[in-house]
């Protein structure tokens, strides 16, 4: 018990002050056999450096001293140092300070000396306790601040080893070890979850047993077992679900203790909502790729209805994306305008065939069929809410820049850009290929169409990234690039003879 003692003494550092040397010396050796750790000084000014530059817990001095006395000491140490305990040394007491003075200055007491230091260390015992209470109190605000600060982080991380390393980076601030570990056997909503997830240099272990013991313990108690700290985690129903241990040489105290029990309980909530999320989030992305499914399915029935119309969405995106980094784009922009060319045709599962595979002019009435599709393409990925961000692509990408496009008769820059780029790239292939009613207009006549629809039909701006795109490939590449599908790229470059045989 009192190996104990003093082993908790050496934890208080005592700085003694009087301009007798004789007297700090004594005081140093009577409260150093209990166990203190006690240092002297014998001039006042040096005493206030001191204190000012290291910690001390409590501060014995006398009152009456050269050049300056206790009280003005303690007066400018209050200027910078709020917490230090201190008791006052008198001859007698008719010497010491009036008590208003023991109040302002914050002064725990005053002694009277005395051959016998009984009730000296009565005064440092008192103010011994008040610091341990304070110690607590703040190792509570620490670790209370830690966990305010750090719950919500883990509430939000999702999948089960993202949520365990969050959960024992925060552990380890609470208390630092070399080596933690998180073992967890759960039941969820039917499902038996094992799982375990260590942090630093670890030894081989049975970690199973390890949670047994913390298990035979009761959720209610910590356990120190084969150097590790284990804090037992229990759900909301009070079962144990797992536990926390640490690498120790020694238990927490009873406040570390009880953070950690606390802790315990919100990190096993959050565990449960990290699995919970994944398994939502499994459903979703069922959910997802079914959706994509369908959507990939529709484009290609689009497509698969006409014959030379085959394609024709992957070319319009790779010339929209080219188009787009033509024009300084970047990153998610581009990746919006590849994904809205993909899609932007899609609403024409909606029209009849007897419209879209009609191989001579259409009607007015049909024409205003064929200009449905836009609305209808927009309608049928709105249901899928990533898709959010390209809806005014595909809503828009037959507008005209003079106002004169449908389906809203958007202007100028009220056109979105991704459907302007969009726009002019759909033109493109749509002239450049062959289509029922017509045969493809060539490279060349589909580059004059494009520049005279400039300002008109088309952004300036977007048809100049074309011109410019088309001169620095070259026509060669660019028709590789774009037009490997036209019959005049075959002929151009002699992929096929007269005969249709290979060249």
């Amino acid at each position: 018990m009192r190996k104990n003692r003093q082993t908790a003494q050496k934890q208080i550092s005592i700085l003694t002050l009087d301009d007798d040397p004789i007297i700090t010396s004594t005081i140093q050796s009577y409260f150093q056999r209990s166990g203190y750790q006690v240092d002297v000084e014998n001039d006042p000014g040096s005493a206030i450096e001191r204190v000012r530059t290291n910690h001390y817990d409590i501060m014995l001095l006398d009152f009456l001293m050269t050049p300056i006395c206790g009280d003005q000491v303690v007066e400018e140490i209050r200027k910078f140092n709020q917490e230090l305990f201190i008791i006052l040394l008198t001859g007698h007491k008719s010497m010491a300070p009036p008590i208003k003075t023991i109040r302002q200055l914050d002064i725990q007491g005053y002694y009277e000396k005395s051959d016998r230091f009984d009730q000296l260390e009565l005064l440092v015992e008192s103010c011994v306790k008040s610091i341990r209470q304070m110690r607590t109190i703040r190792g509570y605000q620490t670790g209370l601040s830690v966990l305010v600060d750090k719950l919500p982080g883990i509430y939000n991380l999702q999948g089960m080893d993202r949520a365990a390393d969050g959960i024992l980076a925060v552990a380890e601030e609470l208390w630092p070890s070399e080596g933690s570990f998180l073992f967890l056997d759960m039941e969820q909503s039917g499902d038996s979850v094992t799982f375990l997830r260590k942090r630093g240099e670890l030894p081989e272990q049975d970690f199973t047993a390890l949670a047994a013991a913390a298990e035979e313990s009761g959720t209610e108690t910590v356990v120190f077992k084969d150097g590790f700290f284990l804090v037992p985690m229990e759900d909301g129903e009070g079962r144990l679900a797992g536990c926390l241990g640490f690498l120790a040489d020694k238990e927490p105290e009873r406040e570390k203790k009880q953070l950690l029990k606390v802790f315990s309980r919100q990190a096993l909530a959050s565990i449960f909502n990290s699995r919970l999320h994944e398994r939502v989030n499994e459903k979703n992305d069922q959910l997802v790729q079914a959706y994509m499914q369908t959507i990939r399915t529709l484009r290609s029935v689009v497509e698969m209805r006409d014959r030379e119309t085959e394609g024709h969405s992957e070319r319009v995106a790779a010339l929209g994306v080219a188009l787009a980094e033509q024009m300084g784009l970047e990153g998610t922009e581009v990746e919006r305008i590849r994904v809205a060319g993909l899609f932007h045709d899609i609403g024409k599962v909606g029209v009849p065939d007897e419209v879209l595979l009609k191989p001579e002019s259409l009607s007015q009435k049909e024409y205003a069929e064929i200009q449905k599709h836009p609305a209808t393409g927009e309608r049928i990925l709105s249901v899928y809410s990533p898709f959010a961000d390209i809806l005014p692509i595909v809503r828009g990408h037959h507008e005209r820049f003079d106002g004169r496009g449908y389906p809203d008769g958007l202007k100028g820059e009220e056109i979105c850009l991704g459907a302007r780029i969009i726009g002019v790239a759909d033109a493109f292939d749509a002239m450049i290929s062959n289509r029922k009613y017509r045969n493809g207009l060539g490279l060349d006549r589909t580059i004059q169409e494009i520049k005279k629809g400039s300002g008109a039909q088309f952004d300036g701006q977007v048809v100049d990234a074309l011109l410019a795109h088309l001169e620095s490939l070259g026509q060669e590449e660019f028709m590789k690039h774009y037009c490997a599908h036209t019959g005049e790229y075959e002929n151009l470059y002699g992929r096929k003879n007269e005969e249709g045989m290979d060249a």
